[in-house]
């Protein structure tokens, strides 16, 4: 006997996902805006931090908003443009990270 899809399963791991990235990007910003001013406060680490921290809330935005479509019956796709933000958002990050550390 088959066994019947449940449709709230994939949503919930989609959203489950989001909040484990988001967790990922806060931390990741949290370092990076820690080194940045780690030694002593410059105006380039000063400008590091709030980099770091406005990427950091883009994708924050781009999450929550994803995490709230999920609450649907049927969600809608993530939009192009909200999926060029996430990954540019992560792809920032990334470099901050490089950039803090050479």
């Amino acid at each position: 006997m088959p066994q019947s899809r449940d449709p709230g399963l994939q949503p919930e791991r989609t959203r489950l996902a989001w909040r484990r990235t988001t967790l990922s990007a806060t931390v990741a910003a949290v370092f990076a805006a820690k080194q940045s001013i780690h030694d002593e406060v410059t105006p380039a680490g000063l400008f590091g931090a709030a980099l770091s921290v406005l990427v950091w809330l883009g994708f924050l935005a781009v999450a929550h908003r994803r995490m709230q479509a999920l609450g649907a019956a049927r969600p809608q796709a993530l939009s192009h443009r909200a999926a060029l933000l996430a990954a540019g958002a992560t792809v920032a990050l990334a470099a901050f990270a490089v950039a803090m550390v050479v």
